[in-house]
This record gives C-alpha cells, structure tokens and sequence, in this order.
C-alpha cells in the first residue's frame, strides 16, 4: 500500500504545502512511509482539481489517501461529492484525514472481512458527514460575506477589493507576448482566475479596438 497526500490550499494568499510536516509525522507515528504528495492551490468547492486527479490516476487499488483535514479533499456540493466518492471507489482508494479518527485504521490493513467492512461502513459515514458540513460552513461564511457587502454597500461604505494595475498590466503584457499561464502564474504568483479575467479583458479591449 501507497500513502499519497494531498494538500490544497483555497487561495494563492495560503500556503497549501503548511500541513505537510503533520503529514508526515502522522504517517510515521504509525509505521508509514507517505510515497508521494500532490499540493495545489484550487477552491474545494470544485471538482476538477489537476492534483487531486493526477493523484488519482497515480493510485492503485489499496492506496491510502491522506489529507489533514477532510474539508481539504471536500467543500463540494452533495452531487460532485457523489462522483468523487464514486472515482475513489472505482480505484479502491482509501480516505485518511488527520480529523477523522474513524479512517485511521484504514491506513494499514484489517485484521478481518468483518472488521474490514465494519470500518468501511463507519468510516463512509462519517466522511458524508464532515463533507457535508465543510460545504454547509462554505455556504455559511460566503452568505454572510454578502449580507455584510450588501449591508456597507447601503452604507455607502463598500468599494471592493482595489485592483493591482500594476500587476495586472503586467500579465497582459506577458499574455501578449505569447507566455502560458501556467509560466505568468509562476512569475506573478496570481491565480490562474485573475488571468482568466484579464486575458477575457484584454480580448475585449482589441475587439473594440478593430471595431
């Protein structure tokens, strides 16, 4: 059995590499070597998530996937959360989180069928409801982030984040010049969302140009 784990991180301002050393003495601390990590900076309310999927081709059946928390593998609605559970099934992956004692066990190897499915049974449970409540938490703070928005906003106190012009006119240049976003993200640290934004306003702008 290989343990792989994953880190993410939801915003390029967090650092999704942070939990690794408590991975790693996790998996020591109980006679573990984790094989190989897979880190990335992507929302957990999304599905496609390169790493996560690069991890998953990577398992093998018996593979154990070891996260610090489950809302790091999982902020996804009830129906996404369903595939996901559906392509780890189908590659017999096993799901350890650093938070659920209940998959602990899953780490190394049943002592019986019984105790095996007993496990699986328990451990199923419990990880539909911490998803469940990773989503509920997500869906919590961002109505509450628009009720104070919309609140400041009624006060004439609200103006958004202020843009890095700078910065941005920085990574149209560079998005001119022909560079992949994945070269522009490493050298500006900015998401690849922000280049998506302004690579979408930098296409308007010359339509209405030539127009």
């Amino acid at each position: 059995m290989f343990v792989r784990a994953y880190l993410r991180a939801s915003t390029d301002d967090q650092d999704a590499s942070r939990a690794r050393a408590d991975l790693e003495r996790f998996a020591t601390e109980r006679g573990l070597t984790i094989a190989a990590s897979y880190v990335e900076t992507a929302s957990g309310t999304k599905l496609a998530r390169p790493e996560l999927f690069r991890l998953l081709g990577d398992a093998r059946p018996g593979d154990a996937l070891l996260v610090e928390q489950v809302d790091r593998l999982s902020r996804l609605t009830a129906e996404d959360w369903e595939r996901l559970k559906a392509e780890m099934a189908a590659r017999h992956i096993r799901v350890v989180a650093m938070d659920l004692p209940t998959s602990w066990p899953m780490a190394s190897a049943p002592a019986d069928a019984f105790t095996a499915r007993m496990f699986d049974a328990i451990n199923g449970m419990m990880l539909d409801m911490l998803a469940a409540v990773a989503r509920k938490d997500y869906d919590d703070r961002r109505r509450r982030q628009a009720q104070g928005q919309a609140k400041a906003k009624a006060a004439g106190l609200y103006r958004g984040r202020a843009e890095d012009v700078k910065r941005n006119a920085g990574i149209v240049a560079l998005l001119q010049a022909g560079k992949s976003w994945s070269s522009i993200q490493a050298a500006t640290g900015c998401s690849r969302a922000t280049i998506a934004k302004l690579a979408k306003r930098a296409k308007v702008a010359e339509t209405d140009a030539a127009a």
